[in-house]
């Protein structure tokens, strides 16, 4: 008993120093990733265009200047190019057509440094971009940001073709509650197993403005496009906003239409079909989305007043282009597109399919998680791949943070938030779905440790290795609390 009573204080004393370890990381990791003081830079101006002149094969028919003698019109591929990554609108899948696409033409891309965002949430600024210097040239700008149109005109080139993406803001609202929603205080005294529906139910109640990643859950497009996301939906500088956007931005994709979406993004960019070849990333399994009512839908678009005009405006600009490239048109190049989608992932994917975040094989191919689940699909590389087509398979099936480090980008502060956040989880007090509780009376959850002691193989408390026979007992224990 005297042994048992000292092993549980030494547990306890190991708990207290890894928490203060951690706290120290944490306060270390704030310091370290908080948006830096900026300072006045001197204005040097930006060359006009960075890109080089593409050789004369690179050059297709399109709707553009006509070539004496000839019937067609050709255009140059555009080199320089701005994406505004929104969040939860399938961008992931073109932030790996744009990788693939810089690579191809050995273009230079302006990346944050030491994260895989430009200091989200806080406003872009130009000393973010790695290794930034005054007057340098940089042809494509896509990750995550809060957009400062000033900003990044002082990065990119004046002949930057701006281009972004959308989603009904119903869907993206239940995609951002659960991918978020833990990351959000607030969130946290929302009872019952429906959370989505009880937020939806009195938003006011639950809502604070100022809350610590609020933004996830309102007006989140708004938000991303660098304006207020808490105005009221009738505030003149809602429609200011989106006059600012509209002006500045050449194409507004949509992820409802988004094969559509990528052929418009083709004609815009004078690009090949071959560029546009995209595997889905970063989707979620089917049975973690939450299918919205009617009414909820209603009161998801309430909620996100502000982003259902954003939609509706774009909505309204996209079926123009649409008209204007021609609907047989569109039709045929959307089933070409598909044809050579199929086509690849017969050629790339084991199994034709994306497969659940346990199923995937290889480190490299795992995706980023949600905190406290795996939700998120991945891929398996097909074994044997043939030589002319296994470096194209790998790169569309490489997730964004692993394609990133391979491209050059140092995402320490990236990396060591993942591993808080697994430690954090482990040792959150939420209320436990599963409970489990080990020979030394600490309780964990099943979502939670079982990752762990796959990933680590030790008790995230004491630090003692722990086997999976160990859990077997402990299911015997969580089987008798269901029942109790």
């Amino acid at each position: 008993m005297v042994v048992k009573k000292g092993k549980k204080w030494r547990s306890v004393c190991k708990g207290l120093v890894l928490g203060t370890l951690l706290t120290s990381c944490m306060i270390l990791l704030y310091c370290l990733s908080a948006p830096e003081v900026q300072f006045s830079l001197p204005e040097v101006p930006v060359p006009y265009s960075c890109a080089h002149q593409p050789s004369s094969d690179h050059s297709r028919a399109a709707s553009g200047n006509p070539i004496q003698g000839s019937g067609q019109h050709r255009c140059t591929p555009k080199m320089d190019i701005m994406f505004l990554k929104t969040h939860k609108t399938a961008s992931s899948t073109i932030l790996n057509i744009l990788f693939r696409f810089g690579e191809k033409h050995h273009l230079k891309f302006a990346f944050p440094s030491s994260r895989n965002d430009f200091f989200y949430p806080s406003l872009f600024y130009r000393s973010q971009v790695k290794d930034y210097g005054l007057g340098m040239c940089f042809n494509i700008m896509c990750n995550h940001m809060r957009f400062n149109e000033v900003e990044v005109a002082k990065v990119l080139p004046a002949d930057t073709v701006y281009i972004t993406i959308l989603r009904d803001p119903a869907e993206l609202f239940e995609s951002s509650f659960h991918y978020f929603g833990r990351l959000v205080p607030f969130t946290w005294k929302i009872s019952g197993d429906d959370k989505i529906k009880e937020f939806l139910s009195d938003p006011e109640l639950y809502y604070d403005p100022e809350g610590f990643n609020s933004y996830y859950l309102k007006n989140l497009l708004f938000f991303d496009f660098g304006q207020d996301n808490n105005l009221p939906p009738n505030d003149p500088r809602v429609e200011e906003g989106i006059r600012a956007i509209s002006k500045r931005f050449q194409l507004v994709m949509l992820v409802e239409h988004f094969e559509e979406s990528l052929i418009l993004l083709k004609d815009a960019l004078c690009w090949d079909m071959d560029d546009l070849l995209f595997f889905k990333l970063n989707a979620r399994k089917g049975s973690t989305v939450s299918k919205l009512t009617p009414e909820l839908r209603a009161k998801a678009l309430q909620w996100n007043a502000i982003d259902w005009k954003l939609y509706q405006h774009f909505n309204a600009t996209f079926w123009r282009k649409i008209k204007a490239y021609g609907r047989e048109r569109m039709a045929n190049d959307v089933a070409e597109l598909r044809r050579r989608n199929a086509e690849m992932a017969k050629l790339c994917i084991e199994g034709g399919h994306a497969v659940d975040a346990g199923s995937i094989h290889e480190t490299s191919m795992q995706p980023w998680q949600p905190i406290g689940e795996k939700s998120i699909m991945g891929y398996n590389l097909k074994k044997n791949v043939d030589k002319a087509h296994q470096k194209l398979c790998r790169k569309m099936l490489t997730p964004e943070l692993q394609y990133l480090t391979d491209l050059g980008v140092n995402l320490w502060i990236t990396k060591l938030w993942g591993y808080v956040r697994d430690i954090l989880h482990c040792l959150s007090l939420q209320p436990f779905e599963y409970p489990m509780c080990t020979e030394d009376g600490v309780v964990f959850d099943l979502m939670s440790i079982v990752p762990w002691i796959k990933k680590f193989g030790t008790n995230p408390i004491s630090g003692e290795v722990c086997f999976h026979t160990h859990m077997q007992i402990l299911f015997r224990i969580n089987s008798v609390v269901k029942t109790w």
